[in-house]
C-alpha cells in the first residue's frame, strides 16, 4: 500500500468496527465513574464552554469565537480550555463536592495523545487536602480496568498495574535521580528563578541550553527528556511539589515555600492528570496570571483577558483541592488503545491538508 495512500474515514464500516470495542469500553468506564461520584457525594455539573478567558497559562492556545449582541455589537469569547474558572466559581457559591465530564478545546494540539476537542474529567473537595485526590486518582484507575476488565493500564508496550501502590516522588527529588540535577538551589524562598544557575546544572551533565531559554523552557526540557519517560511503569507515579512558578493555579507548600501542592499522575510514561491544593489569594492570582501572560507575549506574541468575574469569586471560595483528568487518555491506557481518536466516538476533522 502506498503510504502516502489517505487513511480510510473514521465513519467507513471497517474502521469503526475496529474502534468499536475502545468506544463501548469508553461508554462503561463513564459510567462507572458517575457511580464512584454518586457513591462520594459528588454533584455532577455542567459549566459552559464560552468564556471570556480560556485560561492564564502561557503554553496553552485556545479557539477565539465572537458573540453578536442583539444589536449586532461584536464581543470575543473563547472556548474554554478548562471547567476550571467555572468550577471554582461554583465552590464560591457553595458547593462542596462537585464533578464535570467536560469537551475543552486545545489549538495546535493533535496526536497520538491529543485531540483539538477532548474530554477532561474534573473533581473538587472544598476543605480536603490535595492528598485526598491522589487517593482519588488510585481508586478510580482501578475502577477503570476492573470495569474494561483488562486489570491492567498499557501503552506502547509499557504496563503498569493500578493495583500496586503508587510510587509518589517530589520534582525535586526527581530531577536528582533521573537528571542528576539539584533542581531547588535554582530556586528562591519567594518563589522566584535563577536561570543561570539552571542552565548551568544542565549544562553539567551534558544537556542542550539555547541562549533564549528561560528558566521555564530549562525545567521543561530536563522534564520532558530526563524524568517523563521513568515515570509510571510498572506502578502508577504521583509527580509532586512544582515549583511554585510552575504552579499558576496552587497554593504554596506549608512545608516549603520554593514549591507547591501540584501533582501531576502517570502511567506507563503518560501524564493522565493535574491536581492542586487551591490558590484562593486573589491578588497572588492576579500577579501569577500576569506573570503567565507576559511570558505568553514574549514567546507567542498574543496573550488571552484575565477573567476578572474568577478574580472576584476566589473572595468566597472557601480552601479546596481539586484535579483535571484526561478522560480520553485514561480510556486509552485502560482498553489498551494507541491513539486518542480510536477512543472518541466522533473525532474533529483533519484539518491543514
Amino acid at each position: 500500500m502506498n503510504s502516502s495512500a489517505k487513511a480510510s474515514p473514521w465513519w467507513t464500516p471497517s474502521v469503526h468496527a475496529d474502534r468499536r470495542p475502545f468506544l463501548i469500553g469508553r461508554n462503561a468506564i463513564q459510567a462507572a465513574l458517575r457511580g464512584f461520584f454518586a457513591r462520594e457525594d459528588f454533584i455532577e455539573v455542567d459549566t459552559a464552554v464560552l468564556q471570556v478567558s480560556p485560561g492564564n497559562e502561557a503554553h496553552l492556545h485556545a479557539f477565539a469565537t465572537e458573540a453578536l449582541t442583539t444589536d449586532g455589537q461584536k464581543a470575543p469569547f473563547y472556548l474554554h480550555t478548562s471547567p476550571e474558572f467555572a468550577c471554582k466559581k461554583l465552590l464560591a457559591a457553595g458547593e462542596e463536592r462537585i464533578s464535570c465530564f467536560a469537551h475543552v478545546y486545545r489549538n495546535r494540539e493533535r496526536g497520538p495523545l491529543h485531540h483539538p476537542e477532548f474530554t477532561m474529567l474534573e473533581w473538587y473537595r472544598a476543605g480536603e487536602s490535595y492528598e485526598s485526590l491522589m487517593m482519588d486518582c488510585v481508586r478510580i484507575l482501578a475502577l477503570a480496568t476492573e470495569t474494561v476488565k483488562t486489570g491492567k493500564l498499557a501503552y506502547r508496550g509499557a504496563e503498569s498495574d493500578p493495583f500496586a501502590g503508587p510510587e509518589r516522588i517530589s520534582v525535586a527529588e526527581a530531577f536528582e535521580r533521573h537528571a542528576g540535577i539539584g533542581l531547588l538551589a535554582s530556586v528562591a524562598a519567594d518563589g522566584s528563578t535563577d536561570r543561570d544557575h539552571l542552565a548551568a546544572e544542565m549544562k553539567r551533565v551534558g544537556m542542550r541550553v539555547a541562549d533564549d531559554d528561560g528558566w521555564a523552557d530549562l525545567f521543561s526540557r530536563v522534564l520532558v527528556e530526563k524524568i517523563e519517560p521513568h515515570l509510571g511503569f510498572g506502578r502508577i507515579t504521583i509527580l509532586d511539589e512544582y515549583p511554585v512558578s510552575e504552579a499558576a493555579l496552587a497554593r504554596p507548600s506549608a512545608r516549603d515555600p520554593r514549591v507547591a501542592e501540584r501533582f501531576e499522575l502517570y502511567a506507563c510514561g503518560v501524564e493522565l492528570a493535574n491536581g492542586f491544593g487551591e490558590l484562593t489569594n486573589a491578588a497572588e492570582q492576579r500577579r501569577r496570571f500576569e506573570i503567565e501572560m507576559a511570558e505568553k507575549a514574549r514567546v507567542y506574541g498574543e496573550t488571552y483577558p484575565i477573567d476578572e468575574d474568577f478574580l472576584a469569586a476566589l473572595s468566597l471560595m472557601p480552601e479546596a483541592s481539586g484535579i483535571a483528568l484526561g478522560f480520553d487518555r485514561l480510556v486509552m491506557l485502560a482498553t489498551g488503545a494507541s491513539r486518542i481518536d480510536q477512543v472518541l466516538w466522533a473525532p474533529v476533522a483533519e484539518y491543514g491538508r
